[in-house]
């Protein structure tokens, strides 16, 4: 992420050097898809959530995302193509990189019937994205840390930069909550697999196509995400203990055991860091 402009500028200059820049464009369309999520969210609540305005925020929310993940992809073809020596990535290589997965899920739900629960696990990051980015740079442009004489110091010592007591308070508020709503993230993206499920087993329309693409993108996840291991784990440990009951029949006991076999047997087939270098676990969303 790149810096806050120089302090030495006027505020009006500082602020469009800062709207200027492509990461500004990024933060815009992740302050979007809040807002438009806040907007759809409240007519879902009151049940309305087919009317105009909340078709248009839904749609608006996934167009908002789709930039910002393109934004990311974008600079970093840049930046390989800058370096010269570094070769751009193959087809399997480029679909391994999780900012291109959730760019072409954005458009996937951009173009497929409304399911309002696709929209948690983007409007989880934004929320961070944005509190990064205000942190990060826009306070800094707006307000620059000070600089304050170390007390007591020789006329050679250094002065200490004294920051916003809200940017402290925001960085507490990331630090304090990323690991908790990454693992939210996790369980959305799960439990957000079985409601597309459900609604291929009632044969909606073009939900087994939407079914076909989203366990493709779930399976990445669980390659690259330690989230998305953590939040199967846990899944599957309730589902043993509750088997494990003595009052649970051996028919569920032994469907149960079939299908995490089945499960197994169906992550070694897809395991595709055979064929393309797969990215470490864990989280690393647009910068």
């Amino acid at each position: 992420m790149a810096p806050p402009p120089p302090a030495s500028m006027p505020l009006g200059q500082r602020l469009m050097h800062l709207a200027q820049t492509l990461q500004f464009g990024w933060f815009v369309g992740h302050l979007t898809l809040l807002f438009c999520s806040l907007r759809y969210g409240l007519s879902y609540i009151f049940f309305k959530s087919y009317s105009r305005w909340a078709r248009f925020s839904y749609r608006t929310a996934f167009v908002a995302a789709a930039a910002t993940y393109g934004i990311v992809v974008y600079k970093a073809f840049r930046a390989r193509a800058r370096s010269g020596g570094r070769q751009q990535p193959g087809g399997l290589a480029l679909l391994g990189d999780e900012n291109v997965q959730y760019l072409l899920m954005a458009l996937v739900w951009l173009f497929s019937y409304q399911i309002p629960l696709a929209l948690l696990p983007f409007t989880v990051y934004s929320v961070f994205h944005v509190a990064t980015y205000t942190r990060a740079n826009l306070i800094p442009t707006i307000q620059p840390p000070q600089q304050t004489p170390a007390s007591g110091a020789s006329p050679g010592g250094r002065a200490t930069t004294k920051s916003s007591p809200l940017a402290d308070t925001i960085g507490r508020f990331v630090k304090e909550y990323y690991d908790a709503s990454m693992t939210l993230v996790a369980s959305l993206e799960i439990f957000l697999w079985f409601r597309v499920l459900f609604s291929a087993i009632i044969f909606t329309k073009g939900s087994w196509i939407l079914l076909a693409v989203y366990t493709i993108f779930v399976r990445a996840r669980y390659s690259q995400s330690s989230f998305v291991q953590g939040a199967v784990g846990q899944g599957v440990a309730r589902i043993d203990a509750l088997v494990a009951n003595q009052n649970t029949p051996p028919v569920a006991r032994q469907g149960w055991e079939t299908a995490k076999r089945l499960g197994r047997q169906a992550t070694d087939a897809t395991d595709v860091s055979r064929f393309a270098g797969a990215q470490g676990p864990g989280m690393k969303k647009a910068q």
